[in-house]
């Protein structure tokens, strides 16, 4: 029960962590065990789940995620469940930097893949659940970019791919997002350093947002 209480705050974490652990350094089988618990809401390879209701993780940025860890356990960023799953003596340092690490280099497929004649039915399943497609949203494409360079890219980059500790938005689930947007609006989320009622999504309109939202999906297909 220990070890299922610690993994469950990567649940709460939308996403990567400030640790450099590389690919080819990863205890694998012990990070896969770290996550395992984590698989049910987020999906074995972190692609989350339920339309957005869990929050894709795979391939988030390493210091965002350390950064979300830091908030959940100061309650900077409010989550009564994660709050006592963030102490140290929940998750110790060494099984943190392993299981964001292991998230951290998980690619996902926004295409569907190619099979031979000679791929089986196992085969095909488990590159099928790979596949992170997030549906096009509503909204003018156009106007949504134009907003999303003027506004968002300095941080989330051109392509939304995030940048340091600001986190990865392309390929993330439009719902989930918008949902965001909505707690930094009320407050109930903070939004880097800036106080309440401060800050560029303060600045725009529901149809801005809207249209960024569906430009993000647009653009998906060019973040591999």
């Amino acid at each position: 029960m220990r070890k299922i209480r610690r993994v469950f705050i990567v649940l709460g974490l939308l996403l990567g962590s400030g640790f450099a652990l590389q690919a080819s350094a990863l205890d694998m089988e012990k990070a896969k065990e770290i996550y395992g618990p984590c698989a049910a809401c987020h999906g074995e390879f972190g692609a989350g789940g339920k339309k957005g209701e869990y929050p894709r993780i795979a391939g988030q940025l390493p210091k965002y995620m350390e950064q979300q860890l830091k908030a959940f356990q100061s309650q900077a960023r409010l989550n009564l469940p994660m709050y006592p799953y963030t102490k140290e003596r929940e998750l110790p340092d060494e099984d943190m930097k392993l299981v964001v690490a292991y998230l951290t280099q998980i690619e996902l497929p926004t295409k569907q893949p190619v099979f031979s004649d000679n791929d089986g039915a196992l085969v095909r399943l488990l590159a099928m659940e790979k596949v992170m497609i997030v549906p096009r949203a509503e909204g003018d494409i156009e106007h949504g970019q134009a907003i999303y360079q003027k506004n968002c890219a300095a941080c989330h980059g051109k392509a939304g791919l995030g940048r340091g500790m600001f986190p990865r938005l392309v390929g993330q689930y439009t719902s989930y997002l918008k949902k965001q947007v909505d707690a930094y609006l009320k407050a109930e989320r903070p939004h880097d350093e800036e106080t309440a009622k401060e800050g560029v999504l303060y600045t725009l309109q529901a149809k801005d947002v809207q249209d960024a939202l569906a430009y993000l999906t647009s653009i998906q297909e060019v973040e591999q």
